[in-house]
């Protein structure tokens, strides 16, 4: 496929966002991708399905590294549930190759939106070590589901993973977003192997596209331990909750038959909308936050803690 290259440097630049909501987040990466492949690659929903899965999976592969050094992959966990929803994941591929690519197109729409909703709400955090038996058995449920997402629209599930992981598994913050990368690489392999039969990717662009993704995963990695995420999720939740809305004005009233007027800058209308608003949350983070890494605040806080029990203490004796 013929690209001129201004497009092509601007997908490579987003592709860099793609892999550093990945490293950040653990999650958020195909809800990128997706658009990029679409309205600025300009590919067949198909096409964009199949090559989301093989930049999301390496990616997540890719910043899982720097999460599973720094300690924060729970191995038990991310393979039991990647796992369950592998083998959902793989159907679901298969399935997708039957059904419209408008269909596709509107269905990960509507996931985009579910998507910057569910990032909006206040994540709680599970007590840890609270992995009942029925904790688990809503674990292996939840990941056949998520695994149905990521073969169908080609959207790894991260939004649905760390809650999942947090909430059920018992893992910290954290740890959920370390270990749902794990997942989504699993999850990724499965659904691309389920599109294998009908897969027309640009390889050379695939490498390309995953390459830049790579990268920002690595940065987003190493400042998954410094940024204020709650901060930063929001930012990126309405950033998707916008990105929903454009793309459900322009695909609805196609399927349903009406003229409307497209948008011909998309790809413009993402680059301008996407690089200020996660950098400028960043900065907002930073201003917010300090540039003090938050483990040190936390390590501060905890020995400030310390200090005045041991106060308290010695004033009580005395």
């Amino acid at each position: 496929m013929s690209i001129e290259l201004p497009i092509l440097l601007l997908a490579l630049a987003l592709s860099f966002l793609v892999g550093g909501s990945l490293g950040l987040l653990g999650g958020g990466g195909s809800i990128l991708t997706m658009p990029i492949l679409l309205y600025v690659l300009g590919m067949e929903a198909h096409q964009a399905i199949g090559m989301s899965l093989i930049v999301v999976g390496a990616t997540s592969a890719a910043a899982l590294v720097a999460h599973a050094r720094g300690g924060r992959v729970r191995w038990r966990t991310g393979l039991l549930f990647g796992a369950t929803s592998m083998a959902s994941a793989f159907l679901a591929g298969r399935a997708s190759q039957h059904v419209s690519g408008k269909a596709l197109i509107l269905a990960f729409g509507a996931m985009m939106l579910i998507t910057g909703l569910a990032m909006m709400r206040k994540r709680r955090e599970a007590a840890p070590g609270a992995t009942g038996e029925g904790r688990w058995s809503r674990l292996i449920l939840q990941g056949l589901g998520v695994g149905s997402i990521t073969g169908f629209v080609g959207a790894g599930g991260g939004f649905v993973v760390v809650p999942a992981l947090a909430l059920l598994g018992g893992l910290s913050m954290r740890e959920a977003i370390g270990t749902s990368l794990l997942v989504i690489a699993m999850n990724s392999a499965a659904g691309l192997a389920g599109h294998l039969g009908n897969l027309h990717v640009p390889y050379g662009l695939a490498a390309g596209v995953t390459t830049m993704a790579i990268v920002g995963s690595v940065v987003g990695g190493s400042l998954a331990g410094r940024v204020r995420q709650d901060v930063l999720r929001r930012a990126f939740a309405w950033f998707v909750i916008v990105m929903a809305v454009f793309l459900l004005s322009q695909e609805v009233p196609r399927a349903a038959g009406l003229q409307v007027a497209l948008v011909d800058d998309w790809p413009w209308i993402l680059g301008g909308v996407s690089v200020p608003l996660l950098l400028g949350s960043i900065d907002l983070v930073r201003s917010r936050g300090g540039r003090q890494p938050m483990n040190r605040i936390e390590t501060t806080a905890a020995t400030k803690e310390t200090t005045n029990r041991a106060e308290e203490g010695s004033i009580s004796t005395s």
